[in-house]
């Protein structure tokens, strides 16, 4: 049991404050117009290359899909340590997106120095901190000092780097809908967030799982890759994660009554996604589904379920999509004694040896 009085208090008041806090920094970013500045002065013509450690990786996932849709560019994400090491894997033309909640991780900042040795072209950094060498690299930073954490693992700081991305390619897309809805969502996370902690608290306390499994496809794979991380740093519980249709090739074989296979059902996908579901559930498994809006046939399939009830469009809803995982790592932490505040064997930043 942790020493502290009251674990995990910094996650959890960080994971309910999330619509607000995206509420502040969209607000922030509006008054200074520095996404619609930058959209302008960044490059085009080019592929987007969305860098990233951990979380920032699984970040930089989900806004290398959302740039692919909405301006119909080339994007992609790669954590920096594959830039580090293979360096030849990064196309020879690009535009570099650096996410770091603090400006200091080391991979990212040594990836950044060698590039900025190598090549002339302008980067952008995304971070949560002021004065670091991360922003002293990069050609253009944007700052959200209003999303960092007292706590260990990434939270509404996650969140609120992404939409700040997506609003970034909202700008470039000319997509004014799309960054409607964006300023649209704080308000209405904020109305299924009680609800869905209320679901999280209800299924950690009904039973526990050797295996937590986490499927999403498109944007929702980078939401399930980030769900799962939740859970492994808060309840150092094993975790992992698939593309939901290739869960059927070959890993279905783990299935059974301890794994807990949680499903982001997407709306684009739903017809070949609800099906997995079925049959998961049929193999034995227990299921948690999040989704915007369930059909008959998924809460007959769904032990656990979740509901958006989002008004905005399906690229739009990522960072809501996410609250059932943070929710369901810190829950699971506590449950089992642990202090979600300070993981096991993590900290804040990570830092390569003799950096």
């Amino acid at each position: 049991m942790s020493s502290n009085s009251n674990p995990g208090e910094h996650t959890i008041t960080e994971i309910l404050s999330e619509p607000q806090t995206w509420r502040t920094c969209l607000s922030a970013l509006d008054k200074t117009a520095e996404l619609r500045d930058l959209s302008a002065k960044l490059q085009r013509n080019v592929e987007w290359v969305f860098v990233g450690c951990g979380s920032s990786f699984y970040l930089a996932q989900i806004a290398a899909s959302t740039w692919s849709t909405l301006t119909g560019d080339a994007a992609r994400a790669m954590p920096a340590s594959e830039i580090l090491l293979f360096p030849k894997t990064l196309p020879a033309a690009c535009q570099i997106v650096w996410i770091s909640r603090s400006g200091h991780t080391s991979e990212v900042v040594e990836a950044a120095r060698q590039l900025q040795r190598e090549r002339s072209a302008p980067t952008l950094a995304i971070t949560c901190s002021t004065g670091t060498p991360l922003e002293e690299i990069a050609t253009h930073t944007i700052r959200l000092s209003a999303a960092d954490e007292k706590s260990t693992v990434m939270t509404r700081s996650f969140t609120s780097m992404l939409l700040a991305l997506q609003s970034l390619a909202g700008f470039r897309a000319g997509a004014l809908e799309f960054l409607t809805a964006l300023h649209q969502l704080p308000a209405e996370a904020g109305k299924f967030l009680p609800a869905a902690q209320q679901a999280i608290q209800s299924l950690v306390s009904s039973r526990a799982f050797a295996d937590y499994v986490f499927l999403g496809q498109g944007p929702f794979f980078g939401v399930s890759q980030e769900s799962m991380l939740k859970v492994k740093e808060m309840s150092c519980s094993y975790a992992q994660c698939f593309h939901t249709l290739e869960f059927r090739h070959g890993p279905k074989a783990i299935v059974s009554p301890e794994t807990l296979l949680t499903f982001f059902l997407s709306e684009s996908g739903f017809d070949a996604e609800a099906p997995v579901l079925q049959e998961m559930r049929e193999l034995g498994a227990a299921t948690l589904v999040i989704a915007n809006q369930a059909t008959p046939a998924v809460r007959k399939s769904a032990d656990y379920l979740i509901e958006l009830t989002l008004t905005v469009p399906e690229s739009a809803r990522p960072a809501a999509a996410v609250l059932p995982g943070q929710l369901l790592g810190f829950y699971t932490g506590l449950g089992k004694g642990l202090d979600p505040d300070n993981p096991r064997n993590l900290s804040r930043v990570v830092m390569l040896e003799g950096k």
